[in-house]
This record gives structure tokens, C-alpha cells and sequence, in this order.
């Protein structure tokens, strides 16, 4: 019965002693928690102070989150009594099975590093990686996100970026527009290809250099056909391959150029009756 009237003595002294640790360690989680998305905030507002690439700036920016928030889970399980030193033993300790049990995660995170620091792509950029064509919008520690010409967003894993083939259609200023143009049998060739100079000669996409292509690839099935290849800024390329389909098909009705479909010939031979 003593014994437990002394506990119920103990507890006002445990309620104030243990109370104010968790009151300190909830306070001192909120004011890390706030600290992380400033550091955040004032790292990427260095980074694009300094005109650093934009991949850059995101990529360090959650680096910098990260490593406050860590540091504010330990200095919070430190105040309630947790010893931080034995937590770090322990980690240490569990390393390798987090390791094993995390290789998709760390591959995503050591892709994550090797995107920034080699820039197969950058933030903005249309590319064709991991299955997918799109626009990069942001490229995080662990993942890769790409947003579709229908305006879908796609996350996709940056292992699965950096170990299959990435087609980046913005790394340069300029693009070729390759078209084939089939004509008739019957038509001129020499005129023809007259039709198809003018018009690139005279479109607002086409640059002068490097210069345009012009010539005979294949004698097709149905078609005599051209290949056309016009340099245009890479901004340009859809803009352009559009306006330049059209001008060719309305100059080549102009110009009575005939553009086949495909067809069979049948010829049909009469067996003499017996």
C-alpha cells in the first residue's frame, strides 16, 4: 500500500519531467520540420541566383530537405531520451539489411546522382527514355518526371532512366525534318523537285544553314519517291513539319503533280474456250 502511494506521489514529478521532454521534442520537430523547407527554399533560391541548371537546383534543393529533416528526427528522439548514439549503432548495425532491402531505392538514388552530375537530360527537355516520350518537368532524388504531349504526368524511376537509351530531342539548337514525298510515275522529275526547293526555299521554319536536302530515294511500288530534308530550330520542329507538309501537298496540286495512293495493277487473260 506504501509503495503505491509513493508511485501515486512520483507521477505529478513524471507528468512535469516527461511532459516538458515531449512538449520540447514536439517543438523542436515543428521548428525542423520548418527549418528543412526553408533550407529547401533558400538553396534552390542560391542555386538559380547563381544561374545554376535548373536539374541542379531541384536536385540539391531535396538533398538539402533531407539532410535537415534527418538531423531533426535525431535531435527529436534525443530530447525525449532516445541515446542518438546507440540509434546510429543500431543503424549501422541494420545497414546492410536496409541496403538489401532497399537496392530499387538506392539504384533510383546513386541514377538520381549520375543524372545530375553526367545531364543526359535536363529540366525542360523532350526526351524518349525508360518507354516514354515527354517533357522533363523535375527530377528528384529517387525519380524521373516526365510530363506527355497530352499533359499526363509520368513518374517514372531514374534506374530505369539511366540504364536504358535516352533520346534527347532538345540537347541541340537545331533539328532535321525528314519527309519522303511520293509523286507519280507519270510526273516530271526535274519539276518536281523544282516544286518541293521553292517551298522550302520559302518557308519561315527552314534555316539556310545547314542546308536543306533534296533527292530521288526509291523507285516504289506506287510512287517515284522524294526524301526532303529541311534544318529547322529544335523548337521549331513540330511548327515547321506541319506548315511544310501542307505547302508541299497545295504546290504540288498547283503544279498538276500527281501523288499516288497505293494500287494493283490486275490484268485479266481470257483462256479460249474448247
Amino acid at each position: 500500500m506504501e509503495n503505491l502511494e509513493g508511485l501515486f506521489e512520483q507521477v505529478p514529478e513524471l507528468l512535469v519531467t516527461y511532459g516538458m521532454k515531449m512538449i520540447f521534442a514536439i517543438i523542436i520537430f515543428i521548428i525542423g520540420k520548418y527549418l528543412s523547407t526553408l533550407a529547401k527554399k533558400l538553396t534552390c533560391k542560391l542555386l538559380v541566383k547563381k544561374k545554376v541548371d535548373q536539374t541542379v537546383v531541384s536536385f540539391v534543393g531535396n538533398m538539402a530537405w533531407s539532410l535537415v529533416f534527418v538531423f531533426t528526427i535525431v535531435a527529436t528522439l534525443g530530447q525525449i531520451g532516445v541515446q542518438t548514439a546507440s540509434l546510429v549503432a543500431v543503424i549501422g548495425a541494420a545497414g546492410l539489411a536496409i541496403g538489401l532491402a532497399l537496392q530499387g531505392s538506392l539504384s533510383n538514388f546513386a541514377s538520381g546522382v549520375l543524372m545530375v552530375l553526367f545531364r543526359p537530360c535536363r529540366v525542360g527537355d523532350y526526351v524518349d527514355a525508360a518507354g516514354i516520350s515527354g517533357v522533363v518537368n523535375e527530377i528528384t532524388i529517387f525519380s524521373t518526371k516526365l510530363l506527355t504531349t497530352d499533359n499526363k504526368l509520368i513518374i517514372a524511376p531514374n534506374s530505369a532512366m539511366m540504364d536504358g537509351t535516352i533520346i534527347n530531342y532538345s540537347a541541340m539548337d537545331t533539328r532535321r525534318v525528314d519527309l519522303v514525298i511520293g509523286v507519280s510515275y507519270d510526273a516530271d522529275l526535274a519539276a518536281t523537285k523544282k516544286v518541293l526547293t521553292q517551298v522550302l526555299e520559302s518557308n519561315q521554319y527552314v534555316l539556310k544553314d545547314p542546308v536543306h536536302a533534296i533527292g530521288l530515294a526509291e523507285l516504289a511500288d506506287s510512287s517515284v519517291n522524294f526524301v526532303v530534308r529541311p534544318w529547322v530550330k529544335t523548337s521549331d520542329y513540330w511548327p515547321a513539319r506541319f506548315e511544310i507538309l501542307e505547302q508541299i501537298k497545295l504546290a504540288l496540286d498547283d503544279a498538276n503533280i500527281g501523288i499516288p495512293y497505293p494500287q494493283i495493277d490486275l490484268h485479266v487473260k481470257e483462256t479460249p474456250s474448247v
